[in-house]
């Protein structure tokens, strides 16, 4: 796996903790022109790392590497990136530091800013858990980013959300029977109860009603949850899989001193134009959800995906879902303030 690595040195978290040799691990696409405009930012999803955003980027589609410098910055937590899995005692494991979208991203500005000189970004596009960092890059650079567009991704953590990623994490602790001092005997096959527990909100009812896993090559539920679910989770550290839970559950754009908790307020001040792709049928980070953050910023269109593929409608798995979103990110990156 290529990729490369940006040093941070040691980083005073939001937690107040400072974390040594911080680092982030990123891949670009594409080169960067003379004017330094043509800047695409696509951060990681839980669980994902850069890799997995790559279905989204190629030669004629709004992901041009032959037009734009795409930067794909790994999310702190999932392994490539400062990660409890890679982190030297004392912050190894189970006790690598709480991290925030609000870190990630100011890492992120680091990154743009110190390695590559740059001062306008033309999109910033992410899923899920990078739908949530678009929406926070909005947030906390107003000036500097033009374009966002959060795919199956809230900017904040609804109730709802908060409880599936509580129960997410929850056969973890369990294991560990709720005593932090135990969470160290974690194991990656602790993680199978985690795949099937997630299986239930990552997709549909009507996904599982007919039967669409059949589709990705599995002849039953059973095999699907085993074969897909358990068999994904279990290739990840444990340690990690909670960092990045936290992460996600704390995943408030106001939750900062720009904005102080102030939720309206902080949607309010994204001044970047912004396409909305929630997908119609997501269990936990739901359209309403988006609704009602669209209404509160003032260049921003919800733009439903209208799929059974529950929250993975955004994933990349799906064809008709892909032509969707580059259709409108397409449309997103011919907008102007004026047009």
């Amino acid at each position: 796996m290529e990729y490369e690595i940006f040093n941070l040195g040691d980083v005073t978290l939001q937690s107040g903790v400072t974390l040594p040799n911080a680092f982030l691990a990123y891949k670009t696409y594409g080169k960067l022109n003379e004017k330094k405009d043509n800047v695409i930012i696509y951060p990681t999803a839980f669980g994902d790392q850069h890799v997995q955003n790559e279905w989204l980027i190629g030669n004629g589609m709004a992901l041009d590497p032959e037009k734009y410098f795409i930067i794909v910055p790994n999310l702190l937590g999932n392994g490539l990136s400062s990660s409890p899995s890679n982190t030297p005692p004392p912050f190894d494991r189970a006790n690598f530091p709480q991290v925030t979208i609000y870190d990630n991203v100011t890492l992120q500005h680091r990154l743009v800013t110190e390695k590559y000189d740059i001062q306008k970004i033309a999109l910033v596009v992410g899923w899920s858990m990078g739908g949530i960092q678009a929406f926070q890059w909005g947030a906390t650079y107003p000036d500097m980013v033009e374009r966002i567009a959060p795919i199956a991704g809230i900017a904040k953590p609804w109730p709802q959300t908060l409880v599936v990623l509580n129960g997410v994490s929850a056969p973890l602790m369990a294991v560990a029977q709720f005593e932090p001092s135990k969470l160290n005997d974690l194991t990656s096959a602790d993680l199978r109860a985690v795949g099937r527990t997630y299986a239930g909100w990552g997709f549909s009812q009507a996904f599982y009603r007919k039967e669409l896993y059949r589709e990705l090559g599995f002849d039953s539920v059973a095999a699907f949850v085993a074969d897909f679910w358990e068999a994904v989770f279990m290739t990840m550290d444990p340690h990690n899989v909670l960092t990045m839970l936290w992460t996600g559950e704390h995943a408030d754009i106001s939750a900062n001193s720009s904005y102080n908790g102030d939720f309206d307020q902080a949607l309010k001040s994204i001044q970047a134009l912004a396409y909305v792709m929630p997908g119609s049928t997501d269990l936990f980070c739901t359209a309403e959800d988006n609704e009602y953050e669209v209404k509160h910023m003032p260049n921003a269109v919800l733009k439903p995906i209208e799929s059974i593929w529950g929250h993975f409608a955004g994933r990349g798995i799906n064809s008709a879902d892909n032509t969707f979103i580059d259709d409108n990110l397409k449309q997103l990156l011919t907008l102007s303030e004026n047009g």
